[in-house]
């Protein structure tokens, strides 16, 4: 598989604020919601400008979070974005208490939140891990699941791995219904090879259209699911059942967080990126990305 890109682009909204920790990209609208991991606000890219789009209330007073200002612990943590009917649904990545949370947020300023931890709890009992290791950085639709990918951590011998959740179930969860009951299952896991000695691990996902599964990864040197460390390498890589991820080393070693499909065919797809520049004060990026099989 061959990956060609274009220059990244700032992401900064109309007041010229940055897109912080853009972690989760879908398209929304007339344009595309991106998630940012530290903040209350999603940043939705319309053709006229980019927009904020409240997805959570104040939480203890802050609408942004960071180590620096000791509020990294409060921090939501949207990390998979999934368009769903007209909306769409953001997850929380479930590597601390506060971040068990999803939101369902709509074009007309709707917007349902609700807390998963039983959901989150029991994904990381399917996925056999300890506490503090659960780290959910993406989900795509594929038929009637929701496919849930774990990041790996190679530092902590955690694969990326996948679940497969109820769509349903899990949509009449974000509904109030609670979320013990949504059903799990489908565990998959994941080599998609090392750079410089450490494991590229899932960071967002996108099916196509034949089922396949397309996903961005990182290899990060980093001990644990919380703190960020050094990227050394990044690959996007086509999954597929019963065959090896089909793997593309990206040219620059971008820390893609978040993929959204533009187009696909028989000779390959155009994907929407988003980087995290892992700093509050510089701006989020968006590029495209090209696959070629």
């Amino acid at each position: 598989m061959r990956v060609t890109t274009d220059r990244p682009t700032e992401l900064r909204f109309d007041d010229g604020d940055p897109v912080r920790a853009a972690s989760a990209v879908a398209r929304f609208g007339d344009g595309w919601l991106v998630a940012q991991d530290d903040a209350t606000h999603a940043a939705w890219l319309r053709p006229g400008g980019v927009e904020r789009v409240r997805v959570l209330p104040p939480v203890d007073g802050h609408e942004t979070f960071s180590s620096a200002e000791g509020t990294k612990h409060l921090k939501p943590d949207f990390e998979a974005a999934c368009p769903i009917g007209d909306g769409v649904l953001l997850l929380g990545s479930g590597s601390s208490p506060a971040r068990m949370r999803a939101c369902l947020v709509t074009p007309g300023g709707g917007r349902t939140v609700a807390d998963l931890t039983p959901l989150h709890h029991a994904v990381g009992d399917a996925l056999g891990l300890a506490d503090g290791h659960l780290n959910l950085e993406g989900a795509c639709v594929v038929g009637d699941r929701l496919r849930w990918f774990q990041r790996g951590n190679s530092a902590a011998g955690v694969p990326s791995a996948s679940v497969d959740v109820d769509l349903e179930a899990l949509l009449a969860a974000v509904a109030g219904a609670g979320s013990d009951r949504v059903g799990i299952g489908g565990v998959r896991r994941y080599d998609l090879g090392t750079v410089a000695g450490v494991a590229l691990a899932v960071t967002d996902a996108v099916a196509l259209p034949d089922g396949r599964v397309i996903v961005s990864a990182a290899a990060e040197d980093t001990p644990n699911a919380v703190d960020d460390g050094p990227v050394v390498g990044a690959a996007v890589a086509v999954l597929a059942d019963g065959h090896e991820p089909e793997v593309g080393l990206l040219p620059h070693p971008d820390k893609i967080k978040g993929l959204a499909l533009r187009s696909s065919g028989a000779a390959g797809a155009e994907l929407l990126a988003v980087v995290d520049a892992d700093d509050p004060a510089v701006p989020s990026a968006a590029l495209s990305l090209r696959l070629s099989w």
